[in-house]
């Protein structure tokens, strides 16, 4: 489908990448990786025909459409999100205003049996055979639902796209790419703002797409889910592997121990050569055999690895003082914008050693959350920190926070304290800032280089509590690991916000959700809770509300039913859902007991506390019963209505 050949791509330090023959295939499904500068976006840019490649050159097929979402979208329009899409299809338009046009030119005109007549209803036949094919007549119910799936409520479809940040804008622009169905789709950095539920719902479209999809991304999981193969930009080259990325991981460590082992025998042999040189370079009788062993040195072919210094970085938090049995304590928490309330009533306890991962769509308050936590932003309620509680909070733009006028040791100085100053240099080592590093200036850096400065200035700051949101914005994919080792290894608390599913697996054992401006804690693993949104709606109504309201609605309907006539079927349906909704009470203030018990638990103290968390369980597994009994009445009881 699309061939390179001979591509190459000069910068004034050199050329990126040079001398590339390649080929994409329909139903390609390719992560494009490599270190930050090696041109990933680059040629995203080339092979999207934004810009020209200074060598060679991109063959595509005649007709071929393309997709391309970049990580600077622009968009500048007072068209509601749905408009923005709806009026992007350039032949459903002009095939929908050109069946207007002809359908009210029949309805006006009377000459039934004239040739214009007849040939117009022959073009209705064939604009209406091409709108069906191309799937127009399904348009706008495809449109609907792929802004669903992204995350946009029925409300926020019809609002302009003006009043939408940049992250939602990105949303918008990339439902306009899935909904026309390119032949090619090129994703830069797809996940970035997108959550949790909204990128396994990109997942599941991209692996039914039948095109080919190119994909820069540092989100791991989503790479082993989406691809199956991987090209490596690293020393002007690209190499291509048939593999997912982890697979693609294995392979290519294992490539490079051989190239490592090769490299090293290549440069004895240099070195014994060269030594050969020098020494019979000065004889007039060893002279042809010097220039016959430069010539041989000259024509050898270098082994070149790229060295990978995220590989050697091992970051640690350290544990300040030893808190008491509980660290936080939330009463009665809100926040509310105006009208809009964003969560009430927030109540919990948090204890010792908990690892919390707080999820949600974006745009339900989860950051506000994390504020209001840190006391840094106006709410009402309460919130308390325990004894000897020293909180340590990785802002979402904490990386923008930095000032770009101070080097890169100056932002660290400026916050260390104490003995560890004297290791200033060789922390900031660990955070791959050595040598001339240091004394780069903070507006030169990289979002993510930013972002591990971001990090080391948090480590300066011993804790026992940290609050991080987004953490893993802009870290490559091996920075991350680097972050969930040192999370794991960490003897406080925490609580994270993150996207990043492969980063929050086995990282938390626990998980709130702001769902319905309430606080939901559930102590799923992240699969299951990923499971549980995506099967029950992020959407969905509590459960114990919507069987209050239709409880309330069978009682009224079923006392007008009893005026005008005795219904003993009926009556005995009424009876047993009120007993079942009896029990389901029951159970749900047992479960507000247990998850308080829960709440208070010390998990860093080694104890098993299987028996309250099987309780848990068991308790869920028992109201999921009663609750499908309970549909299951309801049903019934709706046939005997319809009778």
């Amino acid at each position: 489908m699309i061939n390179l050949e001979k591509l190459g791509y000069y910068l004034p330090q050199g050329f990126l990448f040079h001398q590339i023959n390649l080929q994409i295939n329909k139903g390609d499904k390719v992560g494009l990786v490599g270190k930050n500068g090696a041109g990933k976006s680059t040629l995203l840019k080339i092979l999207s025909g934004s810009i020209k490649p200074t060598d060679g050159a991109v063959h595509l097929p005649k007709g071929c459409t393309i997709g391309y979402l970049t990580q600077d979208i622009v968009i500048d329009t007072t068209q509601t999100v749905f408009e923005y899409l709806n009026s992007s299809n350039e032949r459903i338009n002009y095939i929908r205003e050109k069946l207007d046009h002809i359908n009210h030119e029949l309805t006006s005109r009377t000459d039934y049996e004239s040739e214009s007549y007849l040939n117009m209803l022959n073009e209705l036949s064939d604009l209406n055979h091409e709108f069906q094919v191309i799937e127009g007549f399904q348009w706008e119910e495809k449109i609907n639902s792929t802004l669903r799936g992204l995350g946009f409520t029925d409300e926020e479809i019809d609002q302009s796209l003006n009043t939408f940040s940049g992250g939602w804008k990105m949303r918008a622009e990339l439902a306009k790419i899935l909904v026309n169905n390119p032949d090619v789709i090129l994703l830069d950095e797809p996940t970035n703002h997108l959550d949790i539920i909204s990128i396994s719902w990109l997942e599941s479209y991209l692996q039914k797409y039948e095109g080919a999809v190119i994909i820069i991304s540092h989100d791991r999981l989503f790479l082993d889910n989406v691809t199956k193969r991987t090209l490596e930009i690293s020393m002007g080259k690209i190499f291509d592997f048939p593999y997912a990325y982890s697979k693609y991981k294995e392979v290519r460590a294992e490539e490079l121990e051989r190239l490592e082992g090769a490299k090293k025998q290549q440069d004895k042999e240099i070195k014994q050569t060269e030594e050969l040189i020098n020494k019979f370079r000065a004889k007039s009788s060893k002279a042809a055999f010097a220039q016959s062993l430069i010539k041989k040195l000259d024509k050898t072919e270098r082994i070149e690895i790229e060295r990978n210094p995220v590989s050697k970085m091992r970051l640690t938090f350290p544990l300040s003082v030893q808190p008491g049995k509980w660290v936080l304590e939330l009463d009665g928490l809100n926040k509310s914008y105006g009208d809009k309330n964003l969560f009430r009533n927030i109540g919990i306890t948090v204890g010792r050693g908990e690892k919390i991962a707080l999820l949600g769509p974006n745009g339900v308050g989860k950051s506000t959350l994390l504020k209001a936590i840190m006391k840094v932003i106006d709410f009402t309620g309460n919130v308390e920190y325990g004894h000897n509680v020293n909180v340590a909070y990785f802002a979402q733009d904490q990386a923008e926070k930095l000032d770009v006028n101070k080097t890169v040791f100056e932002t660290v100085d400026d916050i260390a304290k104490g003995d560890i100053r004297k290791d200033l240099r060789t922390i900031l080592g660990t955070f791959l800032f050595s040598g001339e590093d240091t004394e780069k200036k903070v507006g030169v850096l990289s979002g993510g280089e930013r972002t591990r400065l971001a990090l080391c200035q948090l480590l300066l700051s011993p804790s026992n509590f940290l609050i991080l949101d987004e953490p893993t914005n802009h870290l490559d994919i091996q920075s991350k690991d680097v972050l969930k080792q040192a999370l794991t290894s960490y003897e406080g608390t925490f609580i994270v916000v993150s996207h990043d599913r492969e980063f929050l697996n086995g990282l938390t054992n626990r998980i709130w959700d702001i769902e319905n401006k309430h606080l939901k804690i559930h102590h799923f693993t992240l699969n299951e809770y990923l499971d549980y949104k995506l099967n029950k709606g992020d959407n969905q109504v509590d459960k114990s509300e919507k069987l209050k309201v239709e409880s309330e609605k069978v009682k009224v309907e079923n006392q007008v039913k009893k005026n005008s006539k005795s219904n003993d079927e009926k009556n005995l349906i009424a009876k047993e859902l009120k007993k079942i909704e009896q029990q389901i009470e029951k159970i749900e203030k047992e479960l507000v007991d247990v998850n308080y018990t829960i709440s208070t638990l010390d998990f860093s103290s080694g104890e098993t506390h299987s028996e309250i968390l099987k309780k848990h369980d068991d308790l869920n597994i028992k109201l999921n019963e009663l609750m499908e009994s309970w549909e299951a009445k309801m049903t019934e009881m709706g046939d005997k209505e319809a009778v």
